[in-house]
């Protein structure tokens, strides 16, 4: 692919509204789909499922291919960080 071709992609990109990791909110994204579903309690009650940090990505991830929102592995990470940094707090 040659240089114009290159640029004329990322405009395309651009122009089109595709919004890159960078762009992502995990707050609200988490406020607006993540309690569609269930409360914040989940993540503090006695008996929750996730218990250290790989398991929340996963859960993260899983909620994301249930939910069907296609959000990027950045973004996976950005939701879970989110959650840990408020709810969890796994060591890193």
């Amino acid at each position: 692919m040659d240089i114009k071709s290159l640029a004329f992609a990322i405009t395309s990109l651009s122009i089109a509204g595709v919004s890159s990791a960078a762009d992502f909110d995990a707050k609200s994204f988490h406020d607006a789909k993540c309690t569609m579903c269930h409360g914040t309690d989940v993540y503090t009650r006695d008996n929750r499922r996730v218990k250290n940090a790989e398991a929340l990505r996963v859960q993260v991830a899983r909620c994301d291919a249930n939910l069907g929102t296609g959000l990027f592995p950045e973004d996976l990470d950005a939701l879970a960080g989110h959650l840990n940094d408020n709810y969890y707090h796994f060591s890193k």
